[in-house]
């Protein structure tokens, strides 16, 4: 319900237990208003419908009490240029530069102009990108774009560009062997060609990712002569930790390949390795380890199968 919605509603109420008892002294008494409102809302009623019964504000703009228009034009400026600033910054800022105006001033402009928010201020941002010509952009705009990229849900689908582009990683728990432990999966693909590549530990940790890379991934893009550029993963510990006691993170600044993290608990977003591995689970592990007694993922722990 809108907030017009929940104005009107009452309003509504009242002229509606008007007509049903026929009484306008009772119904005013039962809803809590007077009888010159009943007879104002009646009005407007008859003259706009429910379009009437909307909070109407008795305040009328003057525009002769507004800040100069080089003022107003300097905040709006001010407000696609510095996209994350809050009205104490811009008139804090904007004063340094010789043009004075209240944090309340600021709002109000903000406010006529459809700027109020900071999701609106990158809107405006990104309308004046795609209406004006290149142009270059300043520290401010690129940190406020990609923490709004950053925060957006992800919509399945990634944005790539060529093969090394972007590789995604992740770590899938195949299931636990007897007399082994644990089996791990490290995956690897390329979210433009598609290629998988995959290795088997029997652990997860920094070194196993790195691992696969060194093995596995990094050589067979030499081979085509395609530089790998950056790699997706989540936020597990063995992709996440500090450079100088951090294999995976390491092993990445030496190759210089860019990392980016999916979001927390989004785990749709690195979706192109998820898809894989229920595609793997179902059409091999689950038939290369029919009489194996192995414990899959999501099967009940009985007793063991028979070896074949």
């Amino acid at each position: 319900m809108t907030t017009d919605e929940k104005i009107i509603k009452p309003k509504l109420g009242l002229l509606k237990l008007a007509e049903q008892l026929g009484n306008v002294s009772q119904a005013c008494k039962i809803m809590g208003y007077s009888r010159d409102s009943f007879y104002r809302f009646k009005e407007l009623y008859d003259q706009q419908g429910e379009a009437g019964l909307r909070e109407m504000s008795r305040r009328k703009p003057l525009p002769a009490n507004r800040v100069q228009p080089e003022i107003e034009a300097a905040v709006v400026k001010f407000a696609t240029d510095n996209p994350a600033c809050g009205q104490v910054r811009v008139s804090n800022e904007l004063k340094k530069q010789g043009q004075f105006v209240s944090p309340g001033g600021v709002r109000s402009i903000w406010l006529r102009h459809g700027l109020a928010t900071f999701k609106k201020r990158l809107q405006a941002l990104e309308k004046l990108l795609a209406e004006s010509e290149p142009m270059v952009l300043t520290e401010a705009q690129v940190k406020a774009l990609e923490k709004a990229q950053e925060q957006r849900p992800a919509e399945g689908q990634i944005e790539t560009e060529h093969p090394g582009y972007l590789g995604s990683q992740d770590t899938y728990y195949v299931g636990t062997i007897k007399g082994i432990g644990r089996i791990y999966q490290q995956t690897f693909i390329d979210t433009y060609s598609k290629v998988a590549l995959a290795k088997l530990y029997d652990r997860k940790n920094a070194l196993v990712a790195a691992d696969l890379l060194n093995d596995r991934v990094v050589p067979f893009f030499e081979q085509q002569e395609l530089p790998l550029l950056r790699i997706l993963t989540d936020r597990g510990t063995e992709y996440c930790g500090s450079i100088q006691h951090h294999e995976f993170q390491l092993y990445l600044a030496i190759e210089n390949i860019d990392h980016s993290k999916t979001k927390v608990r989004s785990p749709q977003s690195n979706g192109i390795c998820e898809r894989f591995h229920r595609t793997i689970q179902d059409e091999f592990y689950q038939v290369a380890f029919r009489k194996k007694a192995l414990h899959l993922p999501g099967r009940a722990t009985g007793r063991s199968r028979r070896m074949a």
